[in-house]
């Protein structure tokens, strides 16, 4: 399968999870918009990134919600960031002849710590302290995997995120146009939108 256009990123620290994306729309050489939404809040302390094509990010990240949100009716408690991860690769499974054209990080916090999973467009999942997928996705690891650490604090997790999407958009042509970012942390989740300007301040000293 070609590499999916766009590049998301996710970093777990031991306070928490961030998962950012950057804002690109493309298809192939056209650029279709400059305000994409890729990073999704789906519960209180869970959230979706993901990279490839908006309709189908769009549709995964509606389907997952609702589910969990049937999940939590039916039993009285919160789903485990495996459970959500987990019943996401079987909705992507389910669909393996004919893929959602995404790839998906779903990140977050339960009662047993702060979680990251990797899935590909047929429901395999990896867990991992970090990742990055999509186009940009070897100029924006390559920053993780040299200034990441497991104790760092999540502002500065939030940081390196940004930076990572940086390299990819100065370098991928798919990727470009701000940031979004989702934090997810034991005290609060919020989410924050950067502009290219906003970026470049942030590392121009």
């Amino acid at each position: 399968m070609e590499t999916l256009p766009g590049t998301t990123v996710g970093i777990k620290v031991d306070g928490g999870v961030v998962l950012a994306a950057e804002k690109r729309v493309a298809y192939q050489l056209y650029l279709m918009s400059k305000s994409g939404k890729k990073v999704y809040l789906i519960l209180d302390k869970m959230g979706l990134a993901s990279a490839g094509l908006m309709a189908d990010m769009q549709t995964l990240a509606r389907i997952i919600e609702a589910e969990m949100r049937l999940y939590e009716l039916d039993s009285g408690i919160s789903p485990k960031v495996q459970t959500v991860a987990k019943t996401l690769s079987y909705i992507l499974y389910e669909r393996r002849l004919f893929p959602y054209y995404a790839e998906i990080l779903v990140g977050g916090i339960d009662e047993e710590g702060s979680h990251l999973y990797t899935l590909d467009p047929i429901g395999a999942i990896i867990e991992d302290n970090y990742s990055a997928l999509g186009s940009g996705t070897q100029l924006a690891i390559s920053i993780i995997e040299a200034e990441y650490k497991p104790d760092m604090k999540v502002e500065d997790a939030k940081t390196l995120a940004i930076k990572a999407l940086y390299a990819a958009m100065k370098r991928d042509a798919s990727s470009g146009d701000g940031v979004d970012v989702l934090v997810i942390s034991k005290d609060k989740t919020y989410e924050q939108t950067y502009s290219v300007g906003d970026i470049e301040k942030m590392f121009s000293k």
